[in-house]
C-alpha cells in the first residue's frame, strides 16, 4: 500500500486514481498492491489521418488522463491536484498497419478474427501518467507480438456467441476463452490484457508512489 515513501505533500501520501471502466485494467493494478480509486474518462477514440497506431495509443491515454483529471476535479472540489496522481491506459490491435479497435457487430468481430488468424500482429498499450506534484504527464508505449493459430469458421461463430469479443480491441480477449487462439506471445502478456505491468510500476515510482517497496 501507499507509505511515507512516496514523495508526500504536507504529510500525506498521493492519491491514485485509475481513469478506466475497464475491470481488466483495475484487476492488474490491484496486483501491485496499490490503492485506488476508479474515475471515468470519455473521449473521442477517433484515429487522426496519418496517425500511426503507437502514437495513436500513447495520445488515447494522455487524453484520457487529463479527462479523468477534469471529472474529478469537476466533482470534488475538494482535490488536492499536488496530491494526486492519474494513470490511463490505451489498447490498440494491430494488423498490416491498421488499428483493430472494439468490433461493431459480429460480422466486424469475424472479420477481425479471419484477419489474425494463423498469423502474427502487434498489441499496442499506451500508459501514460499525471503527477500533480510534478505537474508533469508521463508516458510509456508497450509493443507486444502475439501469434494466433489457425481459426476455423466455427471456431469465429462460435467465439462471438460466447459474447466475449464485443468489447475487446481486435475482437479478441487473451485472458479469457481468446486465449486458445493464442500460439505464442512475444512481449508483456500484461499489455496484451490491457496495462503493462513493468511500464506501469515504473511511471508510477516516477509519480512518486511506492510499489512493491520500491
Amino acid at each position: 500500500m501507499n507509505d511515507a515513501n512516496n514523495n508526500p505533500v504536507n504529510g500525506q501520501s498521493p492519491i491514485l486514481y485509475l481513469a478506466s471502466q475497464s475491470p481488466r485494467r483495475a484487476e492488474l493494478l490491484r496486483q501491485l498492491n496499490l490503492d485506488f480509486h476508479v474515475i471515468s474518462s470519455e473521449i473521442d477514440e477517433s484515429v487522426r489521418a496519418a496517425e500511426s497506431a503507437d502514437v495513436y495509443v500513447q495520445r488515447m491515454a494522455e487524453e484520457k488522463a487529463q479527462a479523468g483529471l477534469a471529472v474529478l476535479t469537476a466533482s470534488n472540489s475538494s482535490i488536492d491536484p499536488a496530491n494526486t496522481v492519474i494513470l490511463a491506459a490505451d489498447t490498440a490491435v494491430v494488423c498490416d498497419g491498421a488499428i483493430l479497435g472494439k468490433p461493431a457487430d459480429e460480422s466486424d468481430a469475424a472479420a477481425m478474427l479471419r484477419r489474425l488468424s494463423g498469423r502474427s500482429h502487434q498489441v499496442m498499450t499506451g500508459v501514460s501518467v499525471w503527477a500533480g506534484m510534478q505537474n508533469k504527464v508521463k508516458n510509456s508505449v508497450n509493443k507486444t507480438a502475439v501469434t494466433f493459430r489457425a481459426i476455423s469458421e466455427a471456431e469465429v461463430q462460435w467465439y462471438w456467441r460466447s459474447g466475449e469479443p464485443r468489447d475487446k480491441a481486435g475482437g479478441y480477449g487473451i485472458q479469457g476463452l481468446g486465449a486458445i487462439f493464442v500460439q505464442r506471445i512475444e512481449g508483456s502478456y500484461s499489455s496484451v490484457v490491457g496495462l503493462p505491468l513493468m511500464e506501469t510500476s515504473q511511471l508510477l515510482r516516477q509519480a512518486g508512489i511506492s510499489v512493491l517497496g520500491g
